[in-house]
């Protein structure tokens, strides 16, 4: 099982880029995530990371992340979408066994994710911050093989 923090990440991703108002289509989504959790632990996450309902502009009430730099909600519509089409991959360079992935900011805990994900050892893990991405590859793989696993994890 996947642990708590990692959850949080996924939980404050999916509120960040969808509108959901009830805590059933958030555990649904989590779900397909690979987070099954139950509605009590969900309810105990979502107090931890102070994320309440409030109106978006259409009036309805939907869950948000509180007002913070780091994870706050992304008003344009069609920045959202755009964005998670592609998963928010705006640019990779490379320094030695080290490569910098940028992304649109709160995007990048999603990005980190999808390529820890990809089950290779080229990769040894990542770093996510606001926006950035550092991934950690091993000591003299190919870029172009690192690019193709980015590339797919922000496919």
């Amino acid at each position: 099982m996947r642990n708590k923090d990692t959850r949080l990440e996924v939980i404050k991703m999916i509120i960040s880029n969808q509108e959901l108002s009830r805590q059933e289509d958030l555990l649904a989504e989590l779900f397909k995530a690979g987070f099954p959790a139950t509605q009590s632990t969900l309810s105990r996450d979502l107090k931890q990371l102070k994320i309440v309902k409030a109106q978006n502009k259409n009036g309805r009430y939907v869950y948000m992340m509180p007002n913070t730099r780091i994870y706050r909600t992304v008003s344009d519509h069609q920045l959202s979408v755009s964005a998670m089409n592609k998963r928010g991959i705006l640019s990779v360079k490379f320094t030695g066994n080290i490569a910098v992935v940028k992304t649109p900011p709160g995007h990048a805990a999603h990005v980190a994710y999808d390529i820890d994900m990809s089950d290779t050892d080229i990769i040894l893990g990542t770093v996510a911050g606001d926006d950035t991405v550092l991934v950690a590859c091993q000591e003299g793989a190919d870029r172009e093989q690192v690019m193709a696993i980015i590339s797919h994890a922000g496919a």
